[in-house]
């Protein structure tokens, strides 16, 4: 585990002594680089998916001590099919691994395996605000979309989604570009509970990707690509054949004129050199320059396909492996959640402390 120097509360170095001490335990944190994810095993994973969340997950093992879980709970506060629950759960563990998540280097479990979370979350609910929630932008999104009922648990998804990082005093959080109103929240709620109970809690930072943040639909790209609101043939799956994926990138629609450069004006164009730049690596203004001499659309769309095939293929083969043995999958995330439980354990017994909750420790 990495420790780099982080100023504890009050603007000094937290002293190596006394890290134990009862009201300490945020400060004691803030030495520990500890990044913390959650992805949801809904749907089909897909390049936004990947280039914007599970590269991060691979990359962050040597950054610090890190910790990914795969959020069924989550998945709960919209319909859903209970079987195809755990099918995609697997699916999901078994592409984290695939893509090169090492569970020897990084903490790798089942949300609903450490029940920590839920009682931190109805916790961590005295001090969020109702209207901090209202305005969340992904509850009005997915609460529009639903015909029968707008569940509580749809509402209060971010107290949660809070309560899987708090619980780790994580310092870091990858996240995709359209989570951002939701680590805001969570900052805002660890600072409520800290200014009221003592510094018991880390505000964690959000980390967004630079390259890739939103992968767009390739037959609409003003629409993220998406399992739920995307198209079939816009969307590209992480587990496609090479061949669906040189298909539908070949079909991508682009933009009128035959300049290829980035711009607001040309989101096509745009969007497949986000991808481009993503799967080799570079930079957009690299991946620009390397079409300087395309003969038109046509070029970069095969160099496109070219990277992406090339990113993950490997994935697919290496997932094909890994799927069929689903008592090993389980024994990775049971392994996982021991080591979770032991750290958030930890924190919930801080926070029950100073709350009240419970007999006196």
């Amino acid at each position: 585990m990495r420790r780099v120097e982080r100023p504890a509360p009050g603007g000094q170095n937290a002293d190596l002594r006394g890290w134990d001490a009862p009201g300490r335990s945020a400060a004691r944190f803030l030495r520990l680089v500890r990044i913390f994810s959650g992805i949801q095993p809904t749907g089909r994973k897909h390049l936004g998916n990947y280039i914007g969340a599970i590269q991060h997950y691979v990359a962050g093992q040597d950054a610090g001590e890190s910790i990914y879980c795969v959020v069924d709970l989550h998945a709960t506060t919209v319909p859903y099919d209970p079987r195809e629950l755990r099918e995609r759960l697997y699916d999901t563990a078994a592409i984290l691994i695939a893509a090169g998540l090492d569970p020897e280097r990084c903490i790798l479990f089942r949300q609903s395996d450490v029940q920590e979370h839920s009682e931190l979350s109805w916790l961590l609910s005295s001090v969020t605000a109702w209207g901090d929630l209202n305005r969340m932008h992904q509850f009005k999104e997915k609460s529009a979309a639903q015909r029968d009922l707008v569940s509580a648990s749809l509402f209060t998804y971010p107290v949660l989604m809070a309560a899987d990082v708090l619980a780790y005093r994580a310092t870091t959080v990858p996240v995709g570009d359209d989570q951002r109103q939701h680590v805001e929240l969570m900052r805002d709620i660890a600072e409520r509970f800290n200014a009221r109970y003592g510094e018991i809690l880390v505000v964690p930072d959000g980390q967004f990707p630079e390259v890739g943040a939103r992968i767009m639909d390739l037959q609409d790209p003003a629409r993220k690509m998406s399992t739920t609101g995307g198209s079939v043939e816009g969307t590209v799956y992480v587990l496609d054949e090479p061949k669906a994926i040189e298909k539908k990138l070949k079909r991508a629609v682009t933009d009128s004129g035959t300049e290829i450069r980035a711009g607001a004006d040309k989101p096509g164009v745009t969007n497949l050199l986000d991808i481009l730049a993503a799967a080799r690596g570079t930079t957009v203004a690299e991946a620009q320059a390397s079409m300087a001499d395309a003969r038109g659309y046509g070029d970069l769309k095969a160099a496109t396909a070219e990277a992406v095939i090339a990113l993950l293929d490997p994935v697919r083969t290496r997932y094909e492996e890994l799927r069929t043995d689903e008592d090993r999958l389980e024994a990775v995330l049971a392994a996982g959640a021991d080591k979770a439980r032991a750290i958030a354990a930890d924190t919930l017994a801080d926070v029950r402390r100073v709350m009240g909750v419970g007999p006196a420790r």
